[in-house]
């Protein structure tokens, strides 16, 4: 099913520009309705010096979350010019002024959702909380990256990171519309079952065969991790085979576990260099 409906994530004119790159020729390309999302944080109350509410604070707060929202959606307009496509924008306010956290009633009836990584060089309000995302709004996310090549929403070569999950299914066929235009995707599995034949599902035969009906140009291949990290694995893989996605399922180990030991899921979000298609 093609992404009919995508909704952008835009929380900054740091990430705007980006995220807009990669969502509007994904809109065009499949010719979808599009949403930018943007949230502003509610002005927080001080209080002056004889204990009343500073009045001249909130309001100046308020205008200035207004003039930005304003800045943003004119930024977005011109960018959908010419483009014949629909679009909406939603200009929302929140106590943490996160868009990812206020778009996920949005997101919840979308096709996609493209949001931007994390940029650790950056204020921590200029970029969204794409954990909310991933989360609770049960559609895939298309994470930008930070640095690197932001990418046009066109991906030829695809790498699958697949150990069997529930989650890695769900990001393979999440992903269908993106892999079936791709010029070659591989099922990379990391230390694959001894027997490759008694447990097709967990060494990527079964969905290598299952995408191949899709008419995806798909192969499998495989690598030990050797004490190595999946993070360092991934991403060399990346590298040698040069890909330009990669298609990951979120947080397919515990909550628990993930707070106590961060995990790949994590990882991707704050360093990965390409794009990343995510589900849960």
């Amino acid at each position: 099913m093609p992404f009919k409906t995508i909704v952008a994530i835009i929380q900054s004119k740091d990430d705007a520009d980006r995220v807009l790159d990669c969502a509007i020729p994904l809109a065009i390309r499949f010719q979808s309705h599009l949403i930018g999302v943007h949230a502003e944080a509610l002005p927080v109350a001080y209080t002056s010096a004889v204990g009343f509410p500073d009045t001249e604070f909130l309001q100046a707060t308020a205008e200035a979350n207004k003039e930005r929202a304003e800045a943003l959606h004119s930024a977005c307009r011109r960018r959908m010019q010419g483009t014949g496509l629909t679009f909406d924008w939603r200009s929302l306010e929140s106590f943490s002024g996160d868009s990812a956290h206020s778009g996920i009633a949005s997101a919840r009836c979308a096709d996609l959702v493209v949001a931007a990584q994390r940029n650790p060089h950056a204020e921590s309000s200029a970029t969204a909380d794409v954990d909310a995302l991933l989360y609770e709004s049960g559609r895939p996310v298309l994470v930008v990256p930070h640095a690197g090549p932001a990418g046009d929403g066109s991906y030829r070569r695809i790498v699958i990171a697949w150990n069997g999950s529930r989650e890695a299914a769900r990001a393979a066929f999440d992903a269908l519309p993106l892999l079936k235009e791709a010029h070659r995707t591989e099922i990379f599995v990391i230390d694959p079952p001894a027997d490759a034949e008694e447990d097709a599902e967990a060494s990527g035969a079964e969905i290598a065969k299952a995408l191949a009906r899709h008419g995806v140009n798909v192969a499998v291949a495989s690598e030990p991790s050797r004490g190595r990290s999946i993070d360092h694995i991934l991403q060399a893989r990346i590298a040698d085979t040069d890909a330009d996605l990669l298609v990951l399922g979120a947080y397919s180990h515990s909550w628990l576990r993930q707070l106590l030991f961060g995990g790949v899921t994590r990882t991707v979000l704050q360093s990965m260099p390409v794009a990343t298609f995510m589900s849960r």
